[in-house]
């Protein structure tokens, strides 16, 4: 299984490149996503991300710049900092959302479908009737 992950993981990383995302930088865009409107506390999304405080500082400067984050004050206690998403990074979410979801499908099910195939053709070698129809469902 490690090497399906490794592929599966390769698959999405190169499906995002063209949109000029990293995996590092659509998790993020994805965990806002998920939070809506009110955003997360940096501090929250650095802990749900594994990275030190000065590392997701900086992968958020490059989110912000890129006008795909903004940065507030929390209204929750005015001392910690939220990240939301701007209409530019939700849009580019829906991108790489659809994009992973298209490698992810073309990565495991296109397998799958292929296997279907063949475990239809033995079918209809040991039982033409049943073979048969199970073949042409799979069109």
């Amino acid at each position: 299984m490690p090497g399906r992950f490794a592929a599966a993981w390769r698959a999405v990383e190169a499906g995002l490149a063209p949109l000029n995302v990293s995996m590092a930088e659509y998790s993020v865009l994805a965990l806002l996503g998920e939070a809506r409107p009110k955003g997360m506390r940096m501090s929250d999304l650095a802990e749900r991300r594994l990275m030190s405080s000065g590392g997701f500082t900086r992968l958020a400067e490059r989110l912000e710049k890129r006008g795909l984050i903004e940065r507030r004050r929390s209204t929750a206690d005015g001392r910690s900092v939220d990240a939301v998403l701007t209409r530019d990074g939700r849009t580019l979410l829906r991108r790489a959302w659809r994009q992973q979801q298209s490698d992810l499908r073309a990565l495991f099910f296109g397998r799958l479908d292929d296997d279907l195939r063949c475990l239809a053709a033995i079918w209809h070698r040991l039982d033409p009737a049943t073979g048969a129809a199970v073949s042409d469902s799979l069109r």
